[in-house]
């Protein structure tokens, strides 16, 4: 596992492809945050809060993380060296896990610049230090484990097919549905009145860490989605 977890981060950054893709989340976030006039400019804002980032975050993960998962078992596929490392002495779980962590510390990776914003924020509120670090490292918290559940999805989009471009489309489709879908079944009241399911959306979950409170429930459903798409991939490399 952890061989295939290094060979998943040395096949990204070998390419430019790897450098493009985190390079491309940071200055669109810069822009957003920084630059660009609207709703999510910091510094228009007024307020020493991240809370723009966090909105904005989950949207563009979307595209960043099935950018990055695309290739995982697609390139596998394509060029006809899956079936070889299933002979390898390693278990199928443990092929999915090193690419689902191979995948998941890159987009790791490319968080860690954004605590900069933090340390902005953080000098120029007035007086400085006027920022509620409990709920922004909630957030970040947050952050990380709808990072793992966009990872699984986007894992096992790609081991639905060879062509990367699928896997790409399939899982952005997916990882919307689980974060906006809920929320929007969750406003037809006939629906809503049986069922809670906003409560199945990664949405809320992620809005309750943000809150700076780390509910046990959240957390299970984060591992639990996780988990779920891990078993499926893991079932249908087994039938490769």
């Amino acid at each position: 596992m952890i061989a295939i977890l290094k060979k998943e981060i040395h096949t990204f950054f070998a390419s430019p492809i790897g450098y493009l893709v985190i390079g491309v989340f940071l200055i669109l976030n810069g822009l957003f945050l920084f630059l660009f006039k609207g709703e999510f400019n910091l510094l228009d804002n007024g307020v020493a809060s991240l809370s723009s980032f966090f909105q904005l975050a989950p949207w563009v993960f979307i595209f960043l993380v099935p950018a990055i998962s695309m290739r995982s078992f697609s390139d596998e596929m394509k060029q006809g060296t899956l079936e070889l490392l299933l002979t390898k002495p390693i278990l199928p779980l443990g092929i999915v896990m090193g690419k689902f962590l191979g995948v998941f510390f890159l987009v790791l990776l490319a968080l860690v610049p954004s605590l900069l914003y933090v340390f902005t924020i953080y000098t120029l509120g007035t007086p400085q230090g006027n920022i509620d670090l409990g709920v922004t490292f909630g957030s970040y918290f947050g952050l990380c484990f709808l990072i793992m559940a966009y990872t699984s999805i986007g894992v096992f989009a790609s081991s639905l097919t060879n062509n990367q471009i699928v896997a790409f489309l399939l899982s952005v489709f997916v990882c919307f549905f689980m974060y906006f879908g809920f929320e929007g079944i969750a406003t037809v009241p006939t629906l809503n009145e049986l069922v809670n399911w906003e409560r199945f959306g990664i949405a809320a979950h992620f809005k309750s860490m943000g809150r700076g409170v780390i509910d046990t429930r959240d957390l299970v459903y984060f591992v639990s989605v996780s988990g779920f798409f891990i078993a499926l991939t893991t079932r249908k490399i087994n039938t490769h």
